[in-house]
């Protein structure tokens, strides 16, 4: 398959839990404080908790 040179630039607009903590290594309690203490931006759809990633960057100074 072909990538063309845009879709490799192309950030996600959110993640799950899990995958914030892959990205940053923190715990997932600790994602849960920075949630709950309004230092971490989240949407709910559903039933599923999405980090916003812009937010995800920002905490870790990228």
């Amino acid at each position: 398959m072909i990538e063309r040179a845009w879709e490799q630039r192309i950030e996600p607009l959110t993640v799950r839990i899990s995958t914030a903590v892959r990205i940053t290594g923190l715990s997932r309690s600790r994602l849960y404080e920075l949630i709950q203490t309004g230092d971490l931006e989240t949407v709910k759809v559903g039933r599923a908790t999405l980090v916003l990633y812009g937010s995800l960057k920002t905490l870790i100074g990228a």
